[in-house]
């Protein structure tokens, strides 16, 4: 089987947990990643139970395109479209005015994190999914962010529907991303470098 066929079955498998309300563990294009969609509150709380946290800032949604970004802000300033085009490594924007995502993953003041990634097999499961996708570290809340699949404990591997196969985490940097927040205005607030 080619590789392309092989992928397009983990994005399949991992699509339909994900529409049916589940929760996968994914490779993005930093580490990897629990997911689920966005736009389906009792997923989030399946991902809160397992992480033992409610902590809405440790989540942020991955779309495929800037198009896909815009429909879940409604406000945000035009350079946060000049900072994804200009990323040269990945970046999560915290933008203001959320919509069109699960109400229990909008903090108190109504932002949300969100990331384009360049990751092949990420791009893919996103594109044919066609809404945003739940990212959050793979990990117990308070423990070590794993850098890579064998670092990801056992509670959190069991804990999920689905888990896409090792050989798609290619591309990973096994690093978290730099994150930005921009105000309604244009204000601009390094979080992480």
């Amino acid at each position: 089987m080619d590789n392309t066929q092989g992928m397009k079955e983990q994005v399949e498998k991992a699509v339909e947990v994900l529409r049916k309300g589940g929760l996968i563990l994914y490779p993005t294009d930093t580490v990897w990643g629990i997911g689920c969609d966005a736009t389906n509150s009792e997923a989030v709380d399946k991902i809160y139970k397992l992480k033992r946290s409610h902590d809405k800032k440790g989540m942020l949604v991955l779309v495929d395109s800037i198009d896909r970004a815009a429909r879940y802000v409604g406000k945000a300033p035009e350079v946060a479209w000049q900072l994804f085009e200009l990323a040269d490594k990945p970046l999560t924007l915290i933008l203001p005015d959320a919509s069109g995502v699960a109400e229990n993953l909008i903090p108190e003041e109504g932002t949300l994190g969100i990331r384009i990634p360049q990751h092949e097999f990420c791009h893919a499961l996103l594109r044919r999914f066609g809404r945003a996708l739940v990212s959050t570290s793979a990990n117990i809340s308070g423990e070590p962010t794993p850098t890579d699949f064998d670092e990801i404990g056992d509670e959190i591997k069991n804990g999920v529907d689905f888990t896409v196969e090792r050989s798609y985490e290619k591309g990973a940097t096994g690093k978290a991303s730099s994150i930005i927040m921009l105000g309604k205005d244009g204000e601009i607030k390094i979080i992480r470098e």
